[in-house]
């Protein structure tokens, strides 16, 4: 039974009344010593609150998609097949372009949940590179399919939830698909191929801060070269980096400004929706227990360290102690080509704040990623 699946959310409604009900039946039955008596209706008392708190989870779970699976709510599922060296391999370029790479064609499959649309879809990746497995969504724009588009390549823009947080959050909570179709199909909005790939992947569910830790995981490899590479290799996606986009929310926005800064030939730009840029902001992420991943992996230092400012753009969004000042830190230290736009919002940190603001980033991103006739 899934976790944020409709017959285990029932379940739990059922499990309520239910267990009121025995409580109720059994209360006066109880026989045997007075302390045996007094333990059972705690017991009693200690079920029917568990079953309340435990539907209220299961609501909440559904409606955030903060766990996309018992693997990932109980920290039992790592993704993590190998933990390669990749400080003497290649790094930057092109991820289409690797002469080591070889062409994997994936099958993909509708999402087995009633929350994400039907038109999105998923697959299971090995990556080659990062030595990480896991789940990448997939949605192509209505003029994916359209013959007038047949010879057509399209943008894409990588979207990372928070953490913990599910790769089906975007669709199912954020419902960004819903949302941008029809701005599409109008022409507001550039036709982009989103994809979502899984980014908890430690079987404790411990943060990676998308950041590649020896010995660990290689969450920078998966993200910035594996899922790319299968993109490219399935889908008519434009290989050049001034078509490609990476947005995130909370961890998933620092994550967003750390791999657009970090990898200015892989994208063009990059979307903070009440990110940071410290990464001991998250206390459990693997980069802030490392005091040299720690200055590595804070967008500010990748910024100010940079030999030429990166022709990066940045989005970054937040509310005065959630995410404001990190942006305006970063649009203080850019210089051109880079350049930082802040959007202060207001309300907390939570979906109810980033889902009305995705038409208008995506709004922004139009404006960033240049169209191709």
């Amino acid at each position: 039974m899934q976790l944020t699946g409709t017959p285990f959310l029932l379940l739990t409604i059922v499990l309520v009344p239910v267990s009121i009900v025995v409580a109720l039946l059994l209360w006066g039955r109880v026989r045997g010593p007075k302390p045996f008596q007094a333990l059972s209706r705690i017991v009693m008392l200690l079920f029917c609150q568990i079953t309340a708190v435990l539907m209220v989870f299961v609501m909440v779970n559904n409606a955030n998609l903060i766990y996309g699976s018992w693997d990932d709510l109980l920290g039992t599922g790592s993704h993590v097949r190998a933990v390669p060296n990749l400080q003497a391999g290649p790094e930057g370029g092109d991820p289409g372009n690797d002469a080591q790479h070889a062409k994997v064609i994936q099958q993909f499959k509708p999402v087995d949940d009633p929350k994400v649309p039907g038109d999105v879809r998923t697959t299971d990746l090995k990556g080659q590179v990062s030595g990480v497995d896991g789940e990448v969504l997939v949605w192509l724009p209505p003029q994916y399919d359209d013959p007038a588009y047949k010879d057509k390549s399209f943008p894409v823009v990588e979207l990372l939830p928070g953490w913990p947080g599910s790769s089906k959050t975007w669709f199912g909570t954020l419902k960004v698909s819903e949302q941008l179709k029809p701005m599409m199909q109008s022409g507001q909005v550039a036709p982009f191929i989103l994809v979502s790939p899984r980014t908890t992947l430690l079987d404790d569910s411990t943060d990676t801060g998308c950041a590649d830790v020896p010995g660990k995981v290689n969450a920078d490899t998966w993200l910035a070269r594996d899922v790319p590479r299968m993109v490219l290799d399935n889908f008519r996606a434009d290989p050049s980096a001034d078509r490609w986009a990476v947005a995130g929310y909370s961890a998933g926005g620092h994550c967003a400004a750390k791999l657009a800064l970090e990898h200015p030939d892989r994208y063009r730009a990059g979307v903070s929706l009440s990110g940071y840029n410290d990464p001991a902001v998250e206390d459990k992420s693997l980069t802030a227990k490392d005091p040299h991943l720690r200055e590595i992996s804070n967008p500010l230092n990748i910024l100010k360290s940079a030999k030429n400012p990166p022709k990066t753009s940045l989005y970054v969004s937040g509310n005065k102690g959630d995410g404001l000042e990190a942006g305006e830190a970063l649009k203080a230290a850019a210089k051109p080509p880079t350049s930082v736009t802040v959007q202060e919002t207001g309300g907390a940190h939570s979906s109810d704040v980033w889902k009305p603001m995705i038409p208008g980033v995506f709004t922004w991103l139009t404006g960033v990623i240049p169209v191709r006739h």
